[in-house]
């Protein structure tokens, strides 16, 4: 339900059925249920199809109120809630980690990330709960990641040994493998921060949108607000710009012409294997 970078038209049945005429007269033979199956169902106007998918669309943009109302509802997927903020697990996650936080605050969650964080006190409250988020997806991706890791080994090898926490070697700093910020121009209604691992390791990611959305300036950290009013990434002209470049890996810097996605994919992969390994 909650979303990243998700399309809303990926979410909409392109040929929505309607609703069965009513039944014949009782004198007109039945069809037998072969035949119901195979009768061309009646296909919306162009015009009702719009209307239909506008309202899903609609219903899906707005979709994370619904955590920030009833947060309750969704056990298996909200991992806290403060006076301030909602932090859930990303339904679309596009890395090994991504959860999204969700300010609660009715004055500021409507708005576009560089009018709600001009308030001083807002962002101030906002950095400290991602603070906190970071740490608590820094914490789940060692779990995850730290098994394969050379700069974790001696640290599990304490552990394994019964070396008390305070004692144990550094080993690997996960709260550095983590991105915390927002999209300039959300697809979603409610204020949201994405807090995920750099990795891009994920089946969601399925479209140069959704690499994009958090590989250029289209992702905005949260450390560099407020923006100021000359600031670039405000543009949609220059966002959308972003979202249609060629792509550049994150970890390598190697480039990849846009129309060679299933490229930076299988690239992704190996790159993946090999930060694992770091």
């Amino acid at each position: 339900m909650a979303e990243t970078t998700e399309d809303p038209a990926d979410l909409v049945d392109p040929s929505p059925s309607i609703p069965a005429p009513a039944p014949a007269p009782s004198s007109t033979k039945r069809k037998n249920a072969f035949e119901e199956l195979m009768t061309p169902k009646p296909k919306l106007s162009n015009s009702a199809r719009k209307s239909l998918a506008k309202e899903k669309r609609g219903r899906w943009s707005g979709a994370l109120v619904e955590y920030i109302n009833h947060p309750d509802r969704f056990p298996g997927q909200v991992l806290c809630v403060t006076p301030h903020t909602v932090l859930i697990k990303d339904s679309y996650p596009k890395a090994t980690v991504h959860l999204l936080l969700l300010p609660r605050s009715e004055k500021h969650y409507l708005l576009r990330p560089h009018e709600a964080f001009a308030d001083a006190e807002f962002l101030k409250i906002i950095r400290e709960e991602a603070a906190s988020a970071a740490k608590l997806a820094a914490s789940e991706l060692e779990r995850l990641i730290s098994p394969f890791s050379a700069k974790s080994k001696e640290r599990n090898e304490a552990m394994d040994n019964g070396v008390p926490f305070d004692e144990l070697p550094a080993g690997r700093d996960f709260l550095k493998e983590i991105k915390v910020g927002l999209h300039a121009h959300p697809s979603m209604d409610h204020l949201h921060v994405h807090i995920l691992s750099r990795d891009m390791h994920s089946e969601k990611v399925k479209h140069k949108k959704h690499y994009n959305s958090f590989n250029t300036e289209f992702f905005v950290p949260l450390e560099d607000y407020p923006l100021g009013d000359e600031d670039r990434r405000r543009e949609t002209q220059f966002q959308n710009e972003n979202l249609g470049r060629d792509f550049r890996c994150w970890r390598c810097g190697r480039e990849f012409p846009v129309g060679k996605f299933a490229d930076l994919k299988r690239h992704l992969e190996e790159e993946f294997e090999e930060w694992k390994l770091e």
